[in-house]
């Protein structure tokens, strides 16, 4: 079942970090784009490490601490009638952000490059963070800074259920911005390709996926100006090169508690150099009801 709202706050995860504040200043411009409120949270854990020529500080009171400065940056940043409020709440990051953006259009994370752990293993955390949530979840790498690309939005699709959702919220932010989307699709080439196939076959193969992925969508959203790339090359290569022209990219996941099997959407997480917008699919009844005779038919 598909409980992504479309609509209610953006949530921000807080951890007053500098690469954190730049996270903040991406999420406060959403909020502002979209017109809706924005939601500080900061998750803490109530084990704090004690020394005896440190005085013994509550994790609770750090993480209101934390809230308040960033609070007062949005206000610095911001200085309009943008509705902030916050959240503090004891657990695990990953717990604590999903109920907070239970009612959110969009969640906002952090990329924080950590010399200790490689980024495809750091991405993994937010990877199970978007297929955990509820709505779409943007990791904001820790370098981001403001530019003219952030109107252009770039999707990858694979012509499965993972793309449509990635496809709705790739126009619904570029019409948001004023901008245009290019919709990426990789056709994957047989290991053997018979005699007579030349280039065309691949191209109209690819061109058709693209069309019925994009189906309605583009009449929706008649202003948004579409460019579709057809490429041979693996997908995460091409948005790896796109990325620096543009201000965000979309990819689909698997919604679950255990996404592990989307390496391309781990991979995209931790190589490129701008936003990235993770959608994961809920799977819809019809869905499950169509496997289900799949499955008995090969049965």
């Amino acid at each position: 079942m598909n409980v992504w709202r479309r609509s209610g706050p953006v949530v921000v995860e807080v951890d007053g970090s500098a690469a954190g504040r730049r996270v903040l200043d991406y999420a406060s411009q959403e909020a502002l784009r979209a017109g809706a409120d924005l939601v500080l949270v900061a998750p803490y854990h109530n084990h704090p490490a004690h020394s005896p020529i440190v005085p013994l500080r509550s994790p609770s009171t750090d993480a209101e601490e934390v809230l308040r400065d960033a609070a007062a940056q949005v206000k610095r940043l911001r200085n309009s009638d943008l509705v902030v409020r916050t959240i503090s709440a004891e657990g695990s990051r990953l717990k604590v952000l999903q109920n907070a953006a239970d009612d959110a259009r969009v969640l906002v994370v952090g990329r924080h490059h950590d010399s200790e752990a490689p980024d495809l293993i750091s991405a993994q955390g937010n990877l199970a963070l978007a297929g955990r949530a509820t709505c779409p979840v943007i990791v904001v790498p820790s370098n981001w800074k403001p530019s003219p690309a952030e109107r252009s939005i770039i999707v990858g699709i694979d012509g499965t259920a993972l793309s449509l959702d990635a496809v709705e919220f790739g126009f619904r932010t570029a019409a948001d911005r004023s901008g245009d989307l290019t919709v990426v699709h990789s056709h994957r080439m047989p290991y053997r390709m018979p005699a007579a196939t030349d280039d065309s076959t691949w191209q109209e193969l690819a061109g058709l996926t693209v069309s019925e992925t994009l189906a309605g969508w583009d009449e929706e959203y008649p202003n948004v100006r579409l460019t579709r790339l057809l490429t041979v090359r693996p997908v995460v290569a091409v948005l790896a090169d796109e990325c620096e022209h543009v201000g965000l990219v979309v990819v689909g996941a698997h919604a679950g508690p255990l996404p592990i099997g989307d390496p391309v959407t781990r991979r995209t997480i931790a190589e490129m150099t701008c936003p990235v917008a993770v959608v994961a699919h809920h799977v819809t009844p019809a869905e499950k009801a169509r496997r289900r005779r799949e499955i008995a038919a090969r049965s």
